[in-house]
């Protein structure tokens, strides 16, 4: 094996798990770590903070990737998926089975260095973020379990410093959830059609694309009265910036897309939401440092 075809499989694995996309959840680990730093007998520690990361990183490998695993016949039908690594024959369903399996040993691993609690709830995590990949086939609210998954980052960064619960963390957990169902509700406008034409759940295929926008609008209320509820106990004036920043770009998301434009999906899906996360971090850490 040449060192060529190693950077090829390595490419066809990061865009398997489309590894820009860790935008939306690696900031808000970041900043559930630093909020947990901010607590008393707490400091900064790079060893935990890149265990967290790693936690991070394995389990969105292993959720993404397994999602393309359950859904390789699905794509395979699908226009717009058919050229995705599986269907198209580049990536194999066994090698990217072991890669689902490798990168969630690794996540238990890290979740064990880190600390007992981590290591105990480790395997509700994944049974989380990799049960996403079937909801769609049972429920039209598949959305809340893709966002339950993304949550899980900064209550879990936390309790990887802390070892406890607490109130903030857990309020911003629950505006990720929200804030990422709603954005998923809007993605999913894409495959109304087929997903209705193959017997799939979503809220557009359910309730059609005008009801689905208005819900997607609630979920983003939603977001953003817990974000800013957490804002209130916790930040200052500079995090306050990021909050703002963060609820501007969730106003303007609906905004550009108005009555279902598809072709601006994709801006707000990823460009906007990957502002935003970037946005509420570097300015809510600014303001805990």
């Amino acid at each position: 094996m040449t060192l060529s075809s190693i950077s090829v499989d390595i490419k066809n694995y990061l865009s398997l798990v489309k590894f820009s996309h860790t935008l939306f959840s690696m900031p808000f680990a970041i900043t559930g770590y630093f909020l947990a730093i901010k607590q008393p007998n707490h400091h900064f520690d790079w060893t935990i903070l890149g265990l967290v990361l790693l936690c991070v990183l394995f389990a969105r490998n292993s959720a993404m990737a397994f999602n393309r695993y359950a859904d390789r016949l699905i794509d395979a039908k699908n226009p717009r998926t058919q050229n995705r690594e599986l269907p198209a024959k580049i990536i194999t369903p066994e090698s990217t089975l072991i890669f689902v399996i490798l990168n969630a040993i690794l996540f238990s691993g890290a979740s064990y260095l880190l600390n007992n609690l981590c290591f105990i709830l480790s395997p509700v995590a994944l049974a989380v973020i990799l049960g996403y990949s079937y909801a769609k086939r049972f429920t039209s609210l598949a959305h809340l379990f893709l966002g339950m998954g993304l949550s899980l980052s900064p209550i879990g960064a936390y309790l990887a410093v802390t070892g406890e619960f607490a109130l903030v963390p857990v309020l911003i957990s629950f505006s990720v959830l929200f804030w990422v169902a709603g954005f998923d509700v809007i993605y999913a406008l894409q495959d109304e059609i087929f997903d209705r034409d193959n017997g799939l759940q979503s809220i557009p295929v359910r309730l059609g694309k005008t009801t689905a926008l208005w819900i997607s609008g609630f979920l983003h209320v939603l977001s953003a009265g817990f974000l800013v509820s957490a804002s209130i106990i916790s930040f200052s004036a500079v995090s306050w910036i990021g909050t703002t920043v963060f609820l501007v770009l969730l106003c303007y998301q609906h905004i550009i897309i108005g009555n279902g434009r598809m072709e601006r999906i994709n801006l707000a899906f990823f460009t906007l939401n990957g502002i935003a996360s970037l946005a509420f971090a570097l300015f809510a850490v600014a303001g805990m440092i």
